[in-house]
């Protein structure tokens, strides 16, 4: 049997009145939406795998390896949030460079590095450009650079795209999607619109009140009817 890359194991969390337990498995290069209604778990998810919260117990394996001890640093991820985390005093360029050094001094091969990550998001040439003076699909391009730099092998996505507009949104998925088949990445997106799910993720993980109720291929799922819940939120 293939050992999953990434495994939850009765990890569990207390929120308010709410005790959440995942359990959970993903394959190396999976792309996996979690869906679910506000307030069942989908951030907390995500914010455990990358070590922001700490669970009351279980365990969060990588390869076989328990990683919950572990801070977010020293995990082999990288997350990114709807609000895209960019600094607004410093440059794209700079922006991007801190996913190599939180100080930004870099060597030569490394400022390529940068270079080469802002081409492939589409931002040749706006480099020096701040954050406020991009649109709001740039500014994610540009947090996706700063996940490319950084070379780890999974990507938490928290709802990245639900500011921008449909077109975009889908433009976004594709260019995810690509990064994914170049690099290898296995991917988590948070997402509350099923459209999301269908569009870019392989697997989908449906959520209600802090527990995973199924993990399936996207297509089977939106077709299941044994799971009342799902059908309640999908109306």
């Amino acid at each position: 049997m293939i050992q999953p890359l990434l495994q939850l194991r009765s990890v569990s969390f207390r929120y308010e009145d709410m005790v959440m337990v995942f359990d959970l498995e993903v394959g190396k290069g999976e792309f996996v939406a979690v869906m679910g209604p506000s307030g069942s778990g989908k951030s907390t998810l995500l914010s455990l795998i990358a070590g922001f919260e700490a669970p009351l117990s279980g365990e969060i394996l990588w390869e076989g390896k328990d990683i919950t001890p572990l801070p977010p640093a020293e995990r082999p991820l990288s997350i990114l949030f709807q609000d895209n985390n960019l600094f607004a005093h410093l440059t794209v360029f700079t922006n991007v460079a801190l996913g190599i050094d939180p100080s930004a001094k870099l060597g030569p091969q490394d400022r390529q590095r940068v270079m080469d990550a802002l081409s492939r998001v589409g931002l040749h040439g706006l480099e020096q450009r701040l954050p406020g003076e991009l649109s709001g699909g740039e500014r994610q391009r540009a947090a996706l650079a700063r996940m490319l730099v950084r070379r780890k092998p999974l990507l938490l996505l928290d709802e990245p795209f639900a500011a921008l507009g449909p077109g975009l949104k889908m433009e976004m998925i594709a260019l995810i999607q690509e990064l994914k088949r170049e690099h290898g990445f296995t991917i988590l997106l948070v997402t509350h619109d099923p459209e999301d799910a269908k569009a870019a993720a392989d697997q989908t993980a449906f959520l209600h009140e802090g527990r995973i109720l199924a993990k399936r291929a996207t297509k089977e799922l939106f077709q299941t009817t044994d799971i009342p819940e799902l059908s309640d939120y999908l109306g």
